[in-house]
């Protein structure tokens, strides 16, 4: 996956060992930084699987959440909210994966006010496709087991949670 040599070194350790000589406490800090690296290379991995489906992981999601759903379509503004999104960006995906006719907009069937989004046929096999493609590359979690692949999810859910990100 790396398209360069890697370091002799681990840089980020490098950084925490002058960050303890001249500052302070580097844990916070090499952890931070450490999140903040992996991130570039799960999301290096997650793009380079869905490249080819031309999907970007934003517009993944959210036919994901469609297919979750109980009847394959959802309120734009439930979208919004499930994948943490403003108005303006769940607009935007929505607006892209209509165009490529992997969604549709029909209307809500009670609320006039509400807009219902609903996946395709195409959508459903461009999702399975692109999910093959995803699941082939463990989402960019080389290297972790299935055992720390869960403690890192719950690691990084005491964080969330604590930012307020669910109750």
């Amino acid at each position: 996956m790396a398209s360069r040599d890697p370091l002799p070194f681990d840089p980020i350790m490098r950084a925490a060992a002058l960050w303890d000589e001249r500052i302070g406490p580097a844990r916070p800090m090499a952890a931070v930084t450490s999140v903040m690296r992996v991130q570039q290379i799960l999301l290096s991995a997650v793009d380079a699987a869905l490249r080819p489906h031309s999907l970007t992981f934003a517009r993944y999601e959210a036919l994901v959440l469609l297919t979750f759903s109980r009847r394959g379509s959802l309120p734009m503004r439930v979208m919004g909210e499930r994948l943490q999104l403003h108005p303006t960006s769940v607009t935007n995906i929505v607006d892209r994966l209509q165009a490529d006719d992997l969604v549709r907009r029909t209307p809500h069937p009670t609320d006039r006010r509400a807009t219902l989004v609903e996946i395709t046929t195409a959508g459903s096999t461009l999702l399975d496709a692109a999910t093959a493609a995803v699941t082939a590359i463990d989402f960019g979690l080389e290297g972790l087991s299935p055992d720390q692949q869960t403690e890192l999810t719950d690691l990084l859910g005491l964080v969330r949670r604590a930012a307020g990100d669910f109750d």
